[in-house]
């Protein structure tokens, strides 16, 4: 089969820019597609992290420490850009207004105007395919759980608890880096870099909240600067989310928790939804176990488990019978990407797509509720604010 090949630039050579190289180096890993990316351009303030992609076989055309090159470039489709969250507003609409397609990273801009910028630029160009990247949702429990929402299988929901939990900054003796700091991370603190985990799939089953009550909390105040002195750590550790979501069904709670300080786990996603007559649940902190259980009135209460093994939405030389896991999940987004773009969402091999701009912009509504609510210590409306 002949494969359309997107040329991309990686903008931010940290941790996600080479996962997501090593994900195109694993294209074969993936079956029957008409796509492929090819990593041709890389930008970053810090040469050194070069040395990597060129020693990792990629066809690099052009290196550089100025991102205005590869969107001068020929040689460049489409941008993954992975950088700080107060670049996001001048990086991105720079990406769209150049052409080239965009794969950003979460927030989608540092606060709720950042958001509104980018989103008036993809607007305005409205041939540029633009997504956000929210790779959890592309585990196989994950994806069970979207089938059994569109099915209807719930009757009337009870509760909903959707969460991403850390302990990357349990350690106190840990280095201050940049999500810790408001003027580059923002004042979001963790929700900004982990809301949209927990919130993607809520919005694209279409439970919005229209009210939330915040508790969040700045654990560890003071870390190391890495030169011998003392720093604040200025944004929110931990955050619980308390939402009102109101359906044609009925109106239930929706529980977020976005925590950097959460003891034992590493990185766990999860996704609960309870219901009178339907109840599943999916947890990366054991990635093949899937939790659902049927209710016929009077009849007992049993939880159903199974191993469903590896079964993901594009097609994979991989067995069934083994594990899926965080890089499987990037590769198969990224897959989603690539195939949006080659050929639309409405035609895409299937069903799922990215995290949509528009998601990102329920996103900041209600994670900017989240900050009032803190600030008055009650629940207040989440407004919807449209372009």
């Amino acid at each position: 089969m002949a494969k359309q090949i997107i040329r991309f630039g990686i903008i931010g050579l940290g941790l996600m820019g080479r996962e997501f190289a090593s994900a195109a180096a694993r294209w074969c890993h993936l079956l029957d597609l008409d796509f492929q990316p090819q990593i041709t351009a890389i930008c970053d303030t810090n040469p050194q992290l070069f040395q990597w992609f060129e020693n990792s076989g990629f066809p690099i055309a052009l290196a550089s420490s100025n991102y205005h090159d590869l969107l001068n470039s020929d040689q460049v489709d489409a941008i993954y850009c992975a950088v700080p969250h107060n670049l996001h507003q001048q990086f991105y609409i720079d990406i769209i207004r150049s052409g080239k397609h965009l794969l950003g990273e979460k927030p989608f801009g540092i606060d709720q105007n950042a958001n509104r910028a980018i989103l008036e630029a993809i607007a305005e160009n409205p041939s540029i395919t633009v997504a956000c990247s929210s790779e959890f949702p592309f585990f196989p429990g994950a994806q069970r759980i979207m089938k059994a929402v569109s099915e209807g299988k719930f009757g009337q929901i009870i509760e909903v608890d959707s969460g991403l939990l850390h302990s990357s900054d349990l350690d106190p003796t840990k280095v201050i880096n940049w999500k810790r700091m408001v003027d580059i991370n923002g004042e979001y603190g963790c929700m900004g870099d982990l809301g949209l985990h927990a919130l993607h799939m809520p919005l694209r089953f279409g439970w919005k909240p229209t009210h939330v009550h915040a508790n969040l909390s700045n654990i560890i105040t003071e870390r190391k600067d890495g030169a011998g002195g003392m720093v604040p750590c200025e944004t929110w550790d931990n955050a619980t989310l308390s939402c009102d979501v109101a359906t044609e069904t009925g109106d239930f709670p929706l529980y977020i928790k976005t925590y950097r300080i959460a003891p034992g786990e590493t990185n766990t996603w999860y996704l609960r939804i309870l219901g009178t007559k339907f109840s599943i649940e999916f947890s990366t902190k054991y990635p093949k176990t899937l939790r659902w259980m049927n209710y016929e009135p009077g009849k007992e209460q049993s939880w159903n488990v199974a191993d469903i093994g590896y079964s993901s939405a594009y097609s994979t030389i991989t067995g069934g019978i083994f594990e899926f896991g965080f890089t499987d999940s990037i590769l198969q987004m990224w897959a989603a990407f690539c195939d949006q773009l080659v050929n639309g969402r409405d035609h895409m091999s299937q069903t799922f797509y990215c995290a949509t701009p528009e998601e990102t912009r329920q996103q900041h509504d209600v994670l900017t509720a989240a900050l009032q609510s803190s600030h008055e210590k009650r629940s207040v409306p989440v407004i919807e604010r449209a372009l």
